[in-house]
């Protein structure tokens, strides 16, 4: 299995790092908070470090390391607008329950 993106988060993350001028892609991973226990976390990649997995869409990559894939193995990513919110979407085949406000999942 693999990180998946759609088109949208693709496009999306290409746009964020056109505006920053530098970064190799989007590192996606997981860190213990929250009412369930585990938040996901998105930050920009310079550089991959010792474990990390690449996955790619269009060009665009996502890196992720080898203790937070345990979580996020199958996960599609997507970006999604509603009405006037928009943002990342994590479909994660992993979870069995998340919190009430949407920032925790348990696995």
């Amino acid at each position: 299995m693999a990180i998946t993106m759609t088109q949208a988060a693709s496009d999306r993350v290409r746009a964020f790092l056109d505006n920053r001028g530098k970064g190799i892609g989007l590192r996606l991973g997981v860190r213990t908070s929250g009412c369930s226990g585990m938040a996901y976390v998105l930050e920009f990649a310079d550089e991959l470090q010792e474990g990390d997995q690449v996955f790619e869409r269009d060009g665009v990559k996502v890196i992720v390391d080898s203790k937070s894939l345990l979580y996020l193995e199958g996960t599609e990513l997507d970006f999604v607008k509603e009405g006037l919110n928009e943002g990342f979407q994590f479909n994660n085949p992993n979870v069995s329950s998340e919190c009430g406000c949407g920032e925790s999942f348990n696995v």
